[in-house]
């Protein structure tokens, strides 16, 4: 495309086709090069270069070739000029005009989507001649948080929000022969990103697992081990982040409550944690190698806890069960028991009192009888002397009965 306001006047025939000549050969050769390759990442801004010998009267189109020669930009006359410009790229675009003079017609794009990904083309005129560049935008989602979580026997590896597709591996920590069976599936987005979920059955060892999630821009793994429970009888406990005392430095920690409530976080090792509010009163600090010490513990502080530790590349995730021994149970125990001795004793007494009454008042009936019969007693003997001063008896009629008596006894009477 020669520019309009180029002047032929003067030159013959065979001058303006070595001329045409030339420019032709050199579009050749600038379209013949090699595509300039940028990597944008998605949702931010991103430049595509373009440069051109600077002069007076600049044109500057942008285009996408891969969706069919799309109007991205357009600048002439000084000034923008947006009225064929695709609605996708509306309120997107925009070039660096205080450098358009110098040469400079690179365009900045923000909010890079998928969509964007693809051939471009930037052409530009000035009275100096034309110039065509070529760049090859990808656009690049990377793996952001891997997400790994364990329910009894299974966990499960989750990363969102990637592109383009990611890979997804299992392995053991430490590594092992294990055939580790697993399940992946992938979905994509409206916004053409994917998701991506693994599940892994744990065959029972005491083996920690690790998921890696990997695109060509970079890669992430996590790791979830899971340590012997601890039991505490106190009011206090120190819960151990990782196997082994291994240094926070590089690494920012979280320590989470039945993998919801967050307890701290600590951002780097020389910066102080910062913990929620709900968990002030209990956290009473974390050691060098992240372990969390607890205080003024209650039941309903028993649970699992999980450790965080995460860089740039990896998270290790470990969690651990405390259960909480209440200090109060061994007393309540003691207490029950002297209850049911002191039970014992009372129902020991009180039968003790009441056999002690029955025996008394036995005894009373018995004093009572025996009144009753001496009263009885000396009534009969009152009558047999008022019938023996009524009676002419002679005082052997008075021995016989005695004789009588004895012998009944087995005694024989005197001749």
């Amino acid at each position: 495309m020669l520019h309009p306001h180029m002047n032929f006047t003067g030159m013959t025939e065979v001058e303006c086709k070595l001329f045409l000549v030339v420019v032709i050969f050199l579009g050749m050769f600038h379209l013949s090069r090699g595509d300039s390759e940028v990597s944008c990442v998605f949702m931010e801004s991103c430049i595509l270069p373009c440069s051109f010998q600077g002069g007076t009267d600049v044109v500057i189109h942008w285009f996408q070739l891969t969706a069919g020669d799309l109007v991205v930009h357009s600048f002439y006359h000084n000034q923008d000029q947006l009225a064929h410009q695709v609605q996708r790229f509306r309120d997107r675009t925009s070039l660096f005009k205080d450098q358009i003079s110098r040469g400079n017609a690179s365009l900045q794009l923000t909010g890079v989507e998928v969509q964007d990904q693809g051939r471009y083309k930037c052409h530009t005129s000035t009275i100096r001649g034309n110039k065509d560049s070529l760049i090859n935008l990808k656009v690049d989602a990377p793996v952001g948080e891997v997400d790994l979580q364990q329910v009894e026997n299974r966990t499960t590896c989750s990363s969102e929000g990637i592109y383009p597709e990611p890979e997804l591996t299992w392995c053991t920590s430490p590594p092992s022969n294990l055939n580790l069976q697993h399940k992946t599936t992938k979905q994509q987005t409206e916004q053409l990103l994917f998701n991506i979920r693994s599940y892994l059955i744990l065959s029972g060892s005491d083996l920690g697992y690790s998921c890696t999630v990997s695109t060509r821009r970079n890669r992430k793994r996590a790791t979830l081990c899971q340590l012997s429970a601890i039991s505490s009888s106190h009011t206090e406990a120190t819960i151990p982040c990782t196997a082994s005392n291994t240094s926070l430095t590089g690494f920012s920690l979280t320590w989470r409550f039945n993998h919801s409530q967050i307890i701290l976080n600590q951002t780097r090792a020389d910066v102080p944690s910062s913990g929620s509010e709900g968990w002030r009163q209990q956290v009473k600090g974390v050691s060098e190698s992240g372990s969390l010490m607890l205080q003024n513990l209650s039941p309903h502080h028993e649970g699992t806890y999980t450790c965080e530790l995460s860089d740039a590349e990896e998270t290790l995730t470990t969690n651990t069960f405390l259960r909480i021994e209440n200090p109060g149970n061994s007393t309540g125990r003691i207490g029950v028991g002297v209850t049911v001795v002191l039970a014992v004793v009372v129902a020991a007494a009180a039968a003790a009192v009441f056999l002690l009454l029955h025996c008394i008042k036995k005894k009373g009936q018995q004093e009572n009888m025996r009144e009753t019969n001496y009263d009885e007693i000396q009534a009969e003997i009152e009558r047999e002397h008022i019938n023996e001063a009524t009676s002419p008896q002679s005082e052997e009629m008075c021995v016989t009965p005695l004789f009588k008596e004895n012998e009944d006894c087995g005694q024989t009477a005197p001749s």
